[in-house]
């Protein structure tokens, strides 16, 4: 058996399609969608419609796919300011999208982690952080006390194989005899590659074995959705958003915790950090 796990694709469709034939062509039977379909691109709703109702697909729920649901109905768990501050526009933009296309609510199901089970193989555990939460990453950098208790997690045999995705780069360790997988990320990867980047699992007599792939696809056309879909004209976050696609780079983070780290109004600093 062999499954296509994919995460991160965030609102871009041409990726996704890059990435869907690629799977396909390798012979995957299972998608396993590891959260974040949505936001940051212009094309979320298309994402999410290549998606649900194939056969072949199980979604877990990723903390954008969760945030544009909770920044509709003006949710308490997040902060009020938000709500009022145009940094934000960028995510307003997406969840009226979603909620125009009636699919605002399609990942409310989607639990926080699946597994994949083959007899004589082993037992993988996979979520977009982890299956406590989804903002918590996974990676060669997890400590391995935390990587020994996310094995143990539920009340069946330890886990061989975590996968998470979320931080938007592959990773592949070994820890205290786990198997240690991050997916990287579809349509917004930040490790400086800007191909569509997703995981193949492979049952085989000695375990699992993983096969990071890296999928070239033209970008112009996302690009170019940026400005004619109106995104961009949303504001910085936005801008944002364009440039880490563009230069697969993680910058919409460190600006953010630039500015809550100076108290800095996040819309109106453009170009001021390095």
């Amino acid at each position: 058996m062999r499954a296509a796990v994919l995460a991160d694709i965030h609102g871009n469709a041409d990726a996704l399609r890059a990435v869907l034939a690629d799977a396909k062509a390798q012979g995957a039977e299972r998608l396993i969608v590891n959260g974040d379909v949505v936001n940051r691109g212009p094309d979320s709703v298309e994402a999410l419609e290549l998606l649900l109702g194939r056969p072949d697909v199980t979604f877990t729920l990723g903390n954008h796919d969760d945030l544009l649901r909770l920044w509709h109905t003006r949710s308490d768990a997040l902060p009020p300011d938000w709500f009022a501050d145009p940094f934000w526009g960028a995510t307003e933009w997406s969840a009226q999208a979603l909620d125009r296309a009636g699919l605002l609510h399609a990942s409310a199901a989607w639990p926080m982690s699946t597994e994949l089970w083959e007899p004589g193989v082993g037992r993988v555990l996979l979520a977009h952080g982890t299956a406590e939460h989804y903002r918590e990453s996974l990676s060669e950098q997890t400590p391995l006390p935390r990587v020994q208790a996310l094995r143990a997690h539920g009340d069946g045999a330890p886990y061989d194989v975590l996968v998470g995705s979320h931080i938007h780069r592959p990773a592949h360790a070994r820890l205290d005899g786990t198997l240690v997988l991050n997916t990287g990320a579809v349509g917004a990867p930040a490790n400086h590659d800007p191909r569509a980047q997703y995981l193949l699992l492979t049952a085989t007599p000695g375990g699992w074995v993983p096969t990071f792939r890296a999928v070239p696809y033209d970008q112009g056309g996302v690009l170019r959705r940026f400005e004619t879909s109106g995104l961009l004209r949303t504001g910085l976050s936005a801008e944002i958003f364009r440039e880490e696609l563009r230069t697969a780079r993680s910058l919409y983070t460190p600006y953010w915790g630039w500015t809550e780290e100076t108290g800095t109004p996040g819309q109106q600093t453009a170009g001021q950090p390095s």
